[in-house]
């Protein structure tokens, strides 16, 4: 009977444990409002998922699956404490993480792409999750006495944790470029007088495309620049380019605001839309998309002439798609593909710090040409804009400076006046004070 019983057990184990689902790795990606945590599997996965108290956990249990390789540390998250798992006898994994604080648990299983297999995806929400912020705002002297703001940029380096994005033949990922480039045009940005940087991501995670753009709105950004790396099946393909929305990609996304503004507060230029009747709303924002694309446009021509003095450009104009993140009706936006990472001489020079320079700099010398011509009203740039005086009868110098409360050194500088004279007619630059 024991021989039996034995047999027995050794065929319900074989039963239990056939086709099991290996869990081939678990990846950890911290952003500052959540963290998610990826399981890689060989199949598609059943699981549940709950929390526990005193003290706080979170236990994922993954049916007929088994652990492949080691459970990492949880260093990077400020959620997770440590993290455990053990073999059940039902033939189950079951993950436990010790946690600093309850959180929101979200759940969803993932079908294999280019870059990955089966995975099961867990994010985690704290209650007091920190929103993700803008660095500590710069500040001027000049700003704070009369009380001009800056003209806030919005830098968006693509994709970001578990989205890779491209990927070069030497195994370079597009995250990782874009984001060395996204941080060098921000601290360019910052040392300009009058701009301000906005981060919208500053590490290796990921964040949806609505996301990115609704962080950008929530800071008030005068400009989105989204940055990436193109890629394309012939590796000769090379240059940059830069886009903005294309036609259809803003009647679209019309539609869905127009569709979401009973149920929604999003603004259009200031005005809330869900007390408009559908024509009116409509007309508003009509208007709003059609200021934001120009600007747009406007911005993009200034960043694809700069893009010409560093390398080759894919196309001699600017591109219109319907990309996601560029649809903010209110956020004048351009997507800057700075390279083929796909092509090997443009991916050697994408890893190289110094080309990766000249791109954030080219980017911010059309930024900045933009915004000096064009300056949003109550920012210091418009102060700061030139005015012009033209000459008459009675005019001299030292009064002009003295009506523009500005320095005589400083109006002769911006003309290029050496003495005293000047005559009737003629236009002088005012400088900014």
């Amino acid at each position: 009977m024991r021989k039996i019983a034995s047999i027995l057990l050794l065929l319900l184990s074989c039963q239990l444990f056939a086709g099991q689902v290996v869990v081939d790795n678990l990846r950890i990606w911290a952003a500052p409002d959540h963290t998610r945590l990826v399981f890689d599997t060989s199949n598609p996965v059943n699981h549940n998922i709950f929390t526990l108290k005193q003290p706080d956990r979170l236990v994922i249990d993954i049916q007929n699956a088994k652990l492949a390789g080691k459970i990492p540390s949880a260093e990077s998250s400020p959620l997770i404490k440590q993290l455990r798992s053990a073999q059940r006898k039902d033939g189950s994994l079951r993950v436990v993480l010790d946690l600093g604080s309850h959180t929101n648990p979200k759940s969803f299983v993932l079908k294999p792409n280019s870059q990955y297999g089966h995975r099961l995806v867990v994010d985690l929400y704290g209650d007091t999750a920190k929103s993700v912020v803008a660095k500590t705002p710069k500040t001027t002297q000049q700003a704070a006495q009369s009380g001009l703001r800056d003209v806030v940029i919005a830098i968006d380096a693509g994709h970001g944790g578990e989205d890779p994005g491209a990927k070069g033949r030497r195994g370079t990922y597009e995250k990782h470029v874009v984001l060395s480039i996204a941080r060098k045009l921000s601290t360019m940005i910052e040392k300009e007088r009058g701009m301000k940087a906005v981060m919208i991501r500053d590490g290796d995670y990921y964040l949806g495309l609505r996301k990115r753009m609704d962080l950008a709105r929530s800071h008030r950004a005068d400009l989105f620049v989204s940055i990436h790396a193109d890629s394309f099946r012939d590796p000769r393909a090379r240059g940059s380019s830069v886009y903005t929305l294309s036609n259809r990609g803003a009647s679209s996304e019309a539609a869905r605001w127009l569709a979401e503004s009973e149920n929604s507060a999003d603004l259009i230029g200031g005005v809330k839309l869900e007390d408009k009747d559908d024509v009116l709303a409509s007309v508003l924002l009509d208007l709003s998309q059609t200021g934001t694309r120009q600007a747009s446009h406007d911005v993009a021509r200034k960043v694809l002439g700069q893009l010409k003095t560093v390398g080759r450009t894919h196309k001699r104009t600017v591109q219109q798609a319907g990309f996601a993140v560029l649809k903010s009706p209110d956020v004048p936006s351009i997507l800057v593909e700075t390279a083929f990472i796909s092509n090997p001489e443009e991916e050697r020079k994408l890893l190289n710090p110094k080309h990766q320079e000249r791109v954030a700099r080219a980017i911010l010398e059309g930024l900045r040409g933009y915004f000096r011509n064009s300056p949003p009203p109550g920012t210091l740039m418009a102060s700061l804009k030139a005015r012009k005086h033209t000459i008459s009868r009675g005019d001299t110098l030292g009064g002009i400076a003295d009506h523009y409360d500005i320095s005589l050194a400083s109006l002769k500088s911006a003309n290029g006046i050496s003495g005293d004279m000047i005559r009737i007619g003629q236009v002088l630059v005012i400088p900014g004070t």
